[in-house]
């Protein structure tokens, strides 16, 4: 029935102010006499009602009282009213004192006014109360509703807790809020009690709560993971409210209370970084990154616009998203010194250009193909952008006097079972061999010209390997995520896959870190924790849809894909590390190759990949790479042979 009820007009909320501040007026005299009422002038009552509801009706017209809705009634409210009730009164006071300094009698006595201005404020603020009172009252009543714990006593969750209880479209009832901090345990806020958050999985079983939301953002990704964990046991379901400088002016919406993200539960604590040594470095500069519109490159321009450089080059051949970065760049004010250039890091001629009009002091290269299955079924192209696009820009940056060249390589490259990953190792051996060369067997020739004319090169090579990036295209959550939208099944490639995985914002951190400390030559890993087994990722994520594995949603195995293996490596079995300052980056220690041979190796290797030879291109990436054993791949057939003929 009160479903029904819609939102009364503005004049009846209007008519029922002035009715409660005549009232008021009314009841103030009874005051002043003490309820005797053969004492009050009726006449003078009535020509001051008449004047009282004059200037109210006046005020309150300007201020605007009757705008808000009643059941929506909020401190906003109560201070419009406070304004409009002390504006009015004030002008009678103001009245009073010129007529007294004439000696006339006042219009109402000040008695009476301070009275009436105190009982019209109680009665408009009161009725205003009750009625919100009543429709929560009413909304409450609802016996489907669902019962909710919110993780967070503090003024989020409090806010929380009252966008819940004002807006009529949710049908949530707040049953308590749980806290780590000792000192609330017990308390009452918004008539919830306040539990410490030991006594979770009690509060879930005795109060059967459907949904717990976390208002928090101070709580450690392990303390949130066990939260989730003991929720999903009790199919509890997750919700997130997000940061205060998501809310729109200052106020939560409902709608921005979403389920729990399964990236938010994968990241880790918050990565430090010498950020005055990186200021140091770039400030001023002129910073060049391939690849700025994929998922790393773009992290590495919204970090790297933060120490205000002189220049940021955004590469790239992708002319949509690149367009769409530089959109983002200009409409957050994140930077105002970058340009746009299109082009292929294969095409030398076109990189040249890039060099020779902007002279980069700083080179991010990102640019790389890294679908392994595609690669798989498109070598020469791996080679031709992975191999010769890395071994153009390192070429350059030489020629052009880089101070450093940051490559930005993969867990891949460790023991690769894939073409994209054995692609990426030839990538760092080139840039490793190329520096040793520059600065320990100088002169460096190609084609019979000497880079440097016996000059050692400024120009330090540094490559940073890690693991699968959280949310970055081609990552298997966005993939789950629109698999459990459409309903399922889930597919994933074996049962016990495993891969390491970390954010975008962190990895690109560290590969900053990484570009700042290096020295020249160095291959850097990053710490990427603990490996998550891929399909219990999958059950996760289809529990915090609020869903059964295998029973709302199917899992499905279909197999290892082309060049894919069960999990990855940081490291091969020759390769150790040396620890750094920074305790999530560590130096991988690895065997050194002679220049000359390997840049022979490599321009054979791409000279083949430039005639589209597939299986030629892999059988000499496989001489290269030794350590390269294809694996559920049409090219392990090769290693058979090699295997034969040894």
């Amino acid at each position: 029935m009160f479903k029904k009820i819609n939102i009364v007009p503005r004049w009846i909320i209007f008519c029922i102010d002035l009715f409660f501040c005549g009232f008021a007026l009314i009841l103030a005299y009874l005051l002043r006499y003490n309820f005797e009422a053969s004492q009050i002038d009726i006449s003078e009552l009535s020509r001051n009602t008449l004047i009282f509801l004059g200037i109210n009706c006046v005020v309150f017209f300007n201020v605007k009282t009757y705008a808000g809705i009643v059941r929506y009634t909020s401190a906003q409210d109560s201070f419009r009213i406070l304004f409009s009730i002390t504006i009015s009164n004030a002008f009678f006071i103001f009245c009073n004192l010129f007529l007294q300094s004439f000696d006339r009698p006042p219009i109402i006595s000040n008695v009476i006014v301070v009275i009436t201005g105190l009982c019209s404020f109680v009665l408009l603020i009161t009725y205003r109360v009750l009625v919100k009172y009543f429709f929560l009252y009413i909304k409450n009543m609802r016996l489907d509703k669902r019962r909710v714990i919110i993780y967070g006593a503090g003024e989020t969750g409090v806010a929380t807790k009252r966008t819940l209880d004002t807006d009529p479209t949710v049908n949530m009832s707040v049953i308590a809020f749980v806290d780590d901090d000792p000192r609330k345990r017990g308390k009452v806020v918004d008539n919830v009690k306040i539990y410490h958050a030991d006594d979770l999985e009690g509060i879930i079983e005795a109060e059967n709560i459907d949904d717990l939301i976390f208002s928090t953002h101070r709580i450690s990704s392990d303390r949130k993971n066990k939260i989730v964990d003991l929720c999903l046991d009790h199919n509890v379901k997750v919700l997130n409210v997000p940061p205060t400088r998501e809310w729109v002016k200052g106020t939560i919406k409902v709608n921005q209370i979403k389920n729990v993200k399964i990236e938010d539960l994968l990241e880790r604590a918050p990565i430090t970084i010498e950020e005055d040594v990186l200021s140091s470095q770039l400030t001023g500069k002129r910073v060049l990154v391939t690849g700025a519109a994929g998922s790393i490159g773009s992290e590495i321009v919204r970090q790297v616009a933060k120490f205000n450089p002189q220049l940021i080059i955004l590469n790239d051949i992708a002319e949509t998203a690149l367009h769409d970065l530089q959109l983002e760049l200009q409409d957050n004010n994140m930077c105002s010194n970058f340009i746009a250039y299109i082009g292929d890091v294969k095409n030398k001629q076109r990189m040249d250009n890039l060099f020779e009009t902007f002279k980069p002091h700083y080179v991010y290269h990102a640019a790389a193909y890294k679908h392994v299955p595609m690669m798989e079924d498109n070598p020469a192209e791996a080679i031709c952008t992975n191999v010769g696009g890395t071994k153009n820009i390192a070429d350059l940056s030489v020629k052009h006097d880089v101070i450093k060249f940051v490559m930005v390589s993969t867990d891949k490259a460790v023991n690769p079972t894939n073409v994209m990953g054995a692609s990426k190792r030839i990538a760092e051996i080139y840039v490793q061999a190329f520096y040793t060369a520059l600065n320990y067997e100088s002169p460096v020739f190609e084609n019979g010209h000497s880079y440097l004319n016996t000059k050692k090169s400024n120009t330090k090579f540094i490559t940073t390997r890690f693991g699968n990036v959280l949310g970055s295209n081609g990552s298997v959550i966005p993939r789950f995520r629109a698999q459990i939208q459409k309903g399922g099944p889930v597919t994933v490639t074996h049962p016990d896959i495993t891969r390491y995985f970390m954010t975008i914002p962190e990895a690109c951190r560290l590969v900053l870190e990484a570009g700042s400390m290096g020295n020249g030559g160095e291959i850097y890993i990053f710490d990427m924790g603990k490996s998550v087994k891929i399909v219990e990722l999958a059950k996760k994520m289809i529990k915090l849809s609020g869903l059964v594995p295998n029973q709302d949603i199917h899992i499905e195995f279909t197999g290892l894909r082309p060049g894919e293996k069960l999990y990855e490596e940081l490291l091969n079995d020759l390769e150790n590390t040396i620890p750094t300052h920074h305790e999530k980056i560590m130096i991988a220690k690895v065997i050194p190759r002679a220049f000359e041979k390997v840049n022979q190796d490599i321009q054979e290797l791409i000279e083949i990949a430039c005639n589209y030879q597939d299986k030629e291109v892999v059988r000499k990436m496989k001489d290269i790479v030794p350590e390269f054993k294809s694996n559920n791949s049409i090219f392990e057939e090769l290693d058979q042979k090699q295997v034969i003929s040894v």
